[in-house]
């Protein structure tokens, strides 16, 4: 007997949950260096950039009867070298994300549990108590998912309720236009949730046109989320001051601190508090079980109701680990490499699969993007522009000014 097929308005929490994690409390710190009306157009490229190239996967993960993860598609279409390319950059970024995750954990849970808890048994607390979340399956993620959405929403609202009464429109007008692409890379990373793909079209059985119903539902929630968190955050923190965007970022601290400190407002710093902690977990929920499908696809286990007990400690225990003893040092590997590996996976490597598919292997069939091979090029162009922007800010040539050699000022 066929699975039950799950919900639209689930899929859609799921892909929304798969973005908007802890990275969405620090967006308006780098995109705000532009002025917000740039960094609205930057955030209007970046969803659509994304959203075609999820639905590029989507055509190709139609190609196949079975479910299939990334790793497959990328042999299928484009051979060994795809697949390797595949391992290399996908396990690179989502552990990465996945450390990320369980460090900013560690004191979250400490705080919740035990003040005096060390950090360390709080991201063992998290990953023992959430892991095993995971390990029960899409389905049970999902229900999970759902009310973990919806307290986050509550705190998002509940800030944005309290912060709009400290709002400067003034400070909206304000532009830098030179640093209008400084953020591209980051925003790429910021609508990434095409490693959910695999896991949400098993989860509505195999049904497309709900699958584009739920990444379009999904991408369109998000924007609009984000837009209105840059409303507030740049309409209250101004760029220059003690506690504006330059001194934010050389303190290392995020928009709902920056804001908090503004406006001097406890229930600011407790809505912000909270909004950060179901964005972690979340993030967490979402990319952990992507990550499960990616290796289950990777080492051919065939798909249950629940998931691999090996495979969740394969997924979760070096991140752990790794988390623990240079926390530091792969935060720095994902500020660096994050955009590349994202712009590879989720830009560059959708269009040569759908490319190869359909002109060379004539293996499309059913649903396709519109548009033909214009579509294809023009999103090329735009993910080897993202690209080339990244590594030119890696190896010291910036193509456009980077708003972190404001530090110090």
């Amino acid at each position: 007997m066929a699975n039950k097929s799950g919900s639209v308005i689930g899929g859609i929490l799921l892909t929304g949950g798969s973005c908007i994690g802890a990275g969405m409390v620090g967006l308006p710190i780098l995109t705000g260096f532009a002025g917000f009306f740039p960094s609205v157009l930057m955030f209007l490229i970046a969803w659509a950039f994304m959203t075609v190239t999820a639905l590029l996967l989507v055509e190709v993960n139609g190609w196949f009867s079975k479910q299939v993860n990334l790793l497959s598609m990328s042999e299928s279409t484009l051979g060994r070298w795809g697949k390797n390319l595949c391992w290399v950059t996908y396990l690179f970024l989502f552990y990465a994300l996945l450390i990320a995750y369980i460090s900013g954990s560690g004191s979250l849970v400490s705080t919740m549990v035990d003040q005096q808890l060390p950090a360390w048994a709080g991201s063992l607390v998290f990953v023992l108590l959430f892991g095993w979340v995971v390990y029960l399956g899409t389905q049970k993620v999902d229900l999970f998912n759902r009310g973990l959405m919806f307290a986050k929403i509550g705190f998002f609202i509940l800030l944005v309720v309290v912060g709009v009464h400290y709002l400067r429109p003034g400070l909206l007008l304000r532009t830098e236009p030179k640093y209008v692409f400084s953020a591209l890379p980051l925003l790429v990373i910021a609508f990434g949730f095409h490693n959910m793909i695999p896991s949400l079209t098993a989860y509505l059985n195999g049904d497309l046109k709900k699958v584009r119903m739920t990444i379009i539902g999904g991408s369109l929630m998000t924007l609009i989320i984000y837009l209105i968190w840059e409303i507030l955050v740049l309409g209250i923190v101004p760029l220059r001051g003690p506690h504006g965007l330059i001194a934010t970022l050389n303190h290392d601290q995020e928009a709902s601190q920056a804001m908090a400190a503004m406006v001097k407002s406890p229930l600011i710093s407790m809505f912000s508090q909270g909004l950060a902690f179901f964005a972690l977990l979340t993030s967490f929920l979402a990319q952990a079980l992507s990550l499960v499908h990616f290796l289950a696809d990777g080492f051919k286990v065939d798909h249950k109701n629940q998931e691999s007990a090996g495979l969740c400690a394969l997924a979760l225990l070096p991140p752990l680990a790794l988390s623990l003893i240079y926390p530091q040092l792969f935060f720095k590997a994902l500020n660096f490499a994050g955009g590349i590996c994202a712009v590879v996976l989720f830009g560059i490597l959708p269009v040569l699969m759908v490319w190869i598919g359909r002109y060379r292997k004539e293996a499309s069939k059913g649903y396709q993007v519109p548009g033909g091979r214009a579509t294809l090029v023009g999103v090329l162009i735009i993910a080897l522009f993202i690209f080339i922007l990244q590594l030119s800010s890696m190896v010291g040539y910036e193509l456009v000014p980077d708003p972190h050699r404001l530090r110090g000022m």
